[in-house]
């Protein structure tokens, strides 16, 4: 570890970093890499192939794109993001996408150390958050290339470790080994600290200043701690000027809140069904697994089982044929598996006998309890119940960002302060060129948390972050 990082993770420093970036996943590096020094500029002689776009590009030749009017730039633009700076950085990177076209990037990156500010990027898993902790087989929802961060494609990537994309996408594995990979290649590694865990994220505690100044921003003071390789836990605690929540939302997993959800038996995440399988615990001749869900996560679980060849009841709420179901919004060409799954879920009901053996669905049936030994209890669409017998339970119905560190657990910070954070219904309230907090000033939210919940967008947010900070903290070009 770096000194000037041991001395900023010391349990009592005070002085205060620039940033402090909390999450280590797609959005935490894309913003390390740019707050590194990496400058994006539009490449000369290029041709966008959206007209209004271009025209606005060729008004600023030589300026940096976090040097423009995000604002203006993004004004026009369309898309599969509800982000006008994800959807300018999304054209930016990949111009013709949607299309089906390949055009090569418009812009190209300078690397000047000058612009660079520190910053300290915390993790719980190494760098690539989440995705250190999906089964590394599942094959990614998005296509491989809409996996990648600025200048260093995918494809590429994975050409120099002779691996391959499998109907254009890669497996979780793969894109978990390539953010890695990346923060090493960029040089980013001194920014990370893995293994650490945030506890709290507390503010109002203004700068020093002195007479004759403006009125100081606030501090915010960042605190947790580290496990060492010793497994022994290392307090720290950050004074920071700005913060920035990357978390994602895989944190807390949605739950059904009925009797016996807390047994030891029912889980609520695949590695639960990995880890029984490795030790034995769930085999072909055990008791049906029961999966609760209707989402990829669910769909994932029945893949892994029938993969092992371990039987399967599959329950949901909802009709199967229902347009609100991932499923009926997948092409097909491209995801085979998710729709073998979801042909599953229509044709192998408890109602209907057909040639899957070892799998049963049972669609708008609604979990009622589990009972101690291991019998659970459903509701089915006539109002009856009935009770199957399982080996374990896995609910996969979802999951919810924890905001547990913040005071008040972000109570107020979401776009209705009434309603609990969610990241498809709620997100954190922002300004959509800079990401910062409408409600507290220094504060950041990017990625799921303020509403981008794919890969491929999560970037823009980065870009707009990264223009604010660089202007705030007075990074401009000499």
């Amino acid at each position: 570890m770096s000194n000037w990082k041991k001395d900023h993770l010391g349990a009592s420093s005070s002085e205060p970093l620039p940033v402090v970036i909390i999450g280590n996943g797609p959005s935490g590096i894309c913003l390390s890499y740019l707050l590194s020094g990496y400058t994006p500029y539009v490449k000369p002689d290029t041709v966008h192939p959206h007209p209004l776009l271009q025209r606005k590009l060729s008004e600023a030749p030589g300026v940096s794109i976090m040097d423009q009017d995000l604002d203006y730039l993004s004004e026009g633009l369309e898309g599969r993001s509800q982000s006008p700076v994800a959807l300018l950085f999304d054209a930016l990177l990949r111009p013709d996408t949607d299309f089906g076209g390949n055009m090569e990037s418009v812009l190209t990156w300078k690397h000047q150390k000058e612009r660079a500010l520190p910053h300290l990027v915390l993790g719980r898993n190494l760098p690539g958050g989440a995705w250190h902790s999906i089964e590394g087989s599942m094959v990614t929802l998005s296509q491989g290339q809409w996996m990648g961060l600025p200048d260093l494609q995918v494809k590429d990537w994975m050409c120099r470790k002779r691996r391959g994309l499998r109907n254009s996408r890669a497996t979780a594995g793969d894109i978990a080994h390539y953010y890695r990979d990346y923060v090493i290649k960029k040089g980013l590694s001194p920014n990370f600290v893995s293994r650490a865990v945030v506890t709290a994220v507390d503010w109002g505690m203004p700068e020093p200043s002195g007479p004759g100044t403006p009125d100081p921003s606030p501090l915010f003071r960042v605190s947790g701690f580290v496990t060492a390789e010793d497994q022994s836990q290392q307090p720290f605690s950050l004074c920071a000027r700005n913060v920035v929540l990357a978390t994602g939302t895989s944190d807390s997993p949605a739950r059904l809140g009925i009797p016996g959800e807390a047994l030891p038996f029912v889980h609520h995440d695949l590695s639960a069904l990995e880890a029984a399988t490795r030790a034995g615990k769930v085999t072909p001749s055990s008791d049906p697994v029961l999966i609760i869900g209707a989402g990829l996560s669910a769909a994932d679980a029945v893949l892994y089982a029938r993969h092992y060849g371990i039987p399967v009841t599959h329950a949901f709420r909802r009709p199967v044929d229902d347009p609100g179901l991932v499923f009926n919004q997948l092409p097909k060409m491209l995801y085979p598996e998710y729709h073998k799954v979801h042909q599953m879920m229509r044709e192998q009901s408890v109602l209907s006998p057909s040639p899957y053996e070892g799998y049963r669905s049972l669609p708008e049936h609604q979990l009622l309890r589990v009972k101690e030994d291991r019998q659970a209890v459903f509701r089915d669409p006539q109002g009856l119940q009935k009770v199957f017998g399982v080996s374990l339970v896995l609910v996969l119905i979802g999951s919810h960002p924890d905001l547990s560190i913040l005071p008040g657990a972000g109570a107020g910070l979401t776009v209705d302060p009434d309603q609990p954070l969610s990241a498809k219904r709620n997100p954190i309230d922002v300004d959509p060129f800079t990401y910062q907090s409408i409600h507290q000033e220094g504060l950041y939210a990017m990625g799921p948390l303020a509403g981008d919940n794919f890969v491929r967008f999560v970037q823009g947010g980065a870009l707009a972050v990264a223009s604010s900070l660089l202007s705030k903290e007075g990074r401009k070009p000499p």
